[in-house]
């Protein structure tokens, strides 16, 4: 990797099951904009802003001394007001976007969980980032799909 790439970025993916079901978003962002994604969080910029804004699985601002657990049910209520439990990791993801305006480097914490209340229903409350919430079966996801969800 040449000297010119930034260093990279830490950002927690989430992904929340539901029976055969993933909740996905369209992310309205620079990088990865019109492809679909789970809920993320980074150590970046906040999400809407920058790297995970693609079809949107969860990705979300890692704070300070949080778990990668707590990180991933607050920005997954904070962005869709959803409560989740079973929060565990499933597998990291190393990802070099050079196709990007601003080259980038994340390494990708993937967590998975399930809802609280199965009944609760998804609202969409960052507008300007995610173009809503819905649920689609693991063998009928939208594409395109975000890159480290591939």
């Amino acid at each position: 990797m040449g000297d010119d790439l930034p260093a990279p970025r830490v950002a927690v993916a989430v992904i929340i099951v539901r029976e055969n079901s993933v909740l996905m978003g369209k992310r309205l962002s620079t990088v990865g904009d019109s492809t679909y994604a789970t809920s993320w969080c980074s150590n970046y910029n906040f999400l809407g802003v920058d790297f995970f804004d693609a079809l949107k699985l969860f990705a979300y601002l890692h704070r300070l001394g949080e778990t990668w657990e707590e990180c991933a049910a607050r920005e997954v209520r904070d962005e869709t007001g959803l409560d989740v439990e079973k929060v565990e990791f499933v597998t990291v993801t190393n990802n070099v976007l050079r196709s990007e305006a601003r080259p980038k480097h994340y390494v990708t914490i993937i967590m998975r969980c399930v809802l609280h209340d199965p009944d609760q229903t998804s609202l969409n409350l960052e507008p300007d980032k995610c173009g809503g919430w819905e649920w689609y079966e693991w063998d009928n996801l939208r594409k395109p799909l975000f890159p480290p969800l591939q």
